[in-house]
């Protein structure tokens, strides 16, 4: 697999000139439809199907996190309303396929690391051409890496995980009812939200309309 640049645009973007997919990988094709955050998006395949993927070998920043706006943004200019192809790898905890997704000639995955807008997540993935790439970006200090110590989003789900736990003695406990709340700042739980958003027709928890509410609770 090599690696190009396409001339002449705003990004310089990540090409792929020669694909290489082992015949024992699945491969989808359709178009994407939602981007949830920099790293996760939803592809409708045939039969108007949709499906949730989540690139793999990289870990974006959270939406509450500094870029995580941004490397949504990254993320839709890239990919929302176009065709993909999707390389399957595997299904996650979460029911998400796992997988590699070519927009065009764009590399998605290679192109947020190399935009400064994504880490390689180094517990599932040690691919040395992500690796160089965000390496470009932290000498170049695109992106994230213009913050002087970036917090890698394993580490700053870790913390929030933590200060949720501190929390809960002083929050109230989910009644398992409807209730007058209606953001997902309320919700203390995904399965609060999911309740909210399937038992309470608070439809406002679902922005992207895929089904998931709270993407930051429900990951």
């Amino acid at each position: 697999m090599t690696l190009g640049r396409i001339v002449g645009s705003t990004f310089p973007l990540l090409a792929l000139t020669v694909v290489e997919i082992s015949v024992s990988a699945e491969t989808l094709m359709g178009r994407v439809v939602g981007v949830a955050d920099g790293d996760t998006l939803t592809v409708l395949v045939e039969g108007n199907r949709p499906i949730r993927v989540r690139l793999a070998g990289i870990d974006a920043p959270e939406h509450d996190q500094p870029f995580g706006q941004r490397s949504r943004r990254s993320l839709a200019e890239l990919t929302l309303d176009r065709p993909a192809t999707v390389t399957v790898w595997k299904i996650d905890d979460y029911g998400r396929i796992v997988g590699m997704v070519i927009v065009g000639a764009i590399d998605v995955e290679a192109e947020q690391v190399w935009r400064g807008l994504a880490w390689v997540y180094r517990h599932y993935s040690d691919d040395a051409r992500l690796l160089a790439l965000e390496a470009e970006a932290k000498a170049a200090r695109r992106g994230l890496w213009a913050d002087a110590n970036p917090i890698p989003p394993w580490d700053w789900r870790h913390g929030e995980a933590a200060g949720r736990l501190e929390l809960i003695p002083t929050r109230p406990v989910f009644a398992g009812r409807c209730g007058a709340k209606s953001t997902c700042r309320e919700m203390t739980s995904c399965e609060e939200a999911r309740f909210y958003l399937t038992q309470c027709g608070v439809s406002r928890l679902d922005g992207d309309k895929d089904g998931t509410p709270c993407e930051g609770l429900c990951r």
